[in-house]
């Protein structure tokens, strides 16, 4: 069954909420085969797949692309494409453009906005052009640089309000889930029971209504010498495997032990009586 944004919504009061991203085709595959009940096509991919230092180099253009891969896979999971950065913040127009091409020619069924008060006009305009809107509030990514860094949000009794405030504005200009982000387990707790809609939490302790996290940071394709944040759990190290994988074929190709037999095709008939025609029909060549 195909998960919808009312699906979602309905899951607040009946159970929690496991959310991933993806990039690709083929973790959309595997994140649809786990049940995953939403996929999101994070701007994180613009670290974690292009290289970047920070989400803000990453366009419309490229996020479409990879959105694109991910519905392509036709999961079942509700898939949420991030806004990038620049992408709604110059005017409603804009927005609503920049947002139809991740819900027209990307087949995403949401989009996802950083931002609370800030974002009052797009969220509403977006709303209203029939496009649901996940929110996403606390350590917002794309507010770095005025943040001072990746810092968690809402730690003092001011902060904690504002951010609080900021969720039953998103909840009542029609978001139907938030993302928080980075902030106490007590302040992500107190929202998430004070609101009907659903909130997704990524370091923000165990009391909001699912989790999400990058499927990079999940499953470990990332070396030793990385530090993940301390709301990363690793549940495998897929790194060191491919890299053990990648070194055992090298090994193969340089002994000549790959490929073998096996992995190999012979001409049609006797073995042996159609190598001996084919060294004829060499020599013909050849001479």
């Amino acid at each position: 069954m195909k998960k919808t944004v009312p699906y979602i919504v309905g899951l607040k009061h009946n159970r929690l909420i496991s959310m991933i991203t993806a990039y690709d085709f083929p973790t959309s595959k595997a994140a649809s085969t786990a049940e995953m009940d939403i996929i999101l096509v994070g701007d994180s991919l613009a670290q974690v797949v292009l290289g970047h230092d920070d989400t803000l180099s990453i366009t419309v253009d490229e996020m479409l692309h990879h959105v694109k891969a991910v519905s392509n896979a036709k999961p079942n999971s509700l898939v949420v494409a991030d806004m990038p950065y620049m992408s709604y913040h110059i005017s409603n127009e804009e927005t609503i453009r920049n947002a139809s091409r991740f819900i027209k020619e990307g087949k995403a069924d949401a989009v996802k906005i950083e931002g609370g008060s800030k974002r009052e006009q797009v969220i509403e305009a977006l709303i209203n052009a029939e496009i649901p809107v996940m929110g996403h509030l606390g350590l917002t990514p794309q507010s770095k640089n005025v943040m001072g860094g990746y810092k968690i949000q809402g730690k003092t009794l001011k902060l904690a309000t504002e951010l609080f405030e900021d969720a039953l504005l998103l909840q009542k200009l029609g978001c139907f889930s938030i993302v928080l982000e980075g902030v106490p387990t007590i302040v992500a707790q107190s929202i998430s029971e004070n609101l009907e809609i659903p909130t997704i939490g990524i370091g923000a302790g165990k009391y909001t209504d699912g989790q999400v996290l990058v499927i990079h940071d999940l499953v470990g394709m990332k070396s030793k010498d990385y530090i993940d944040a301390k709301f990363v759990k690793r549940y495998d190290n897929q790194f060191d495997n491919v890299v053990n994988s990648l070194t055992q074929y090298k090994n193969e190709v340089e002994s000549r032990e790959f490929p073998s037999d096996e992995h190999s095709y012979s001409l049609s008939g006797d073995a042996e009586d159609s190598l001996k025609e084919w060294k004829k029909e060499i020599k013909k060549i050849l001479s």
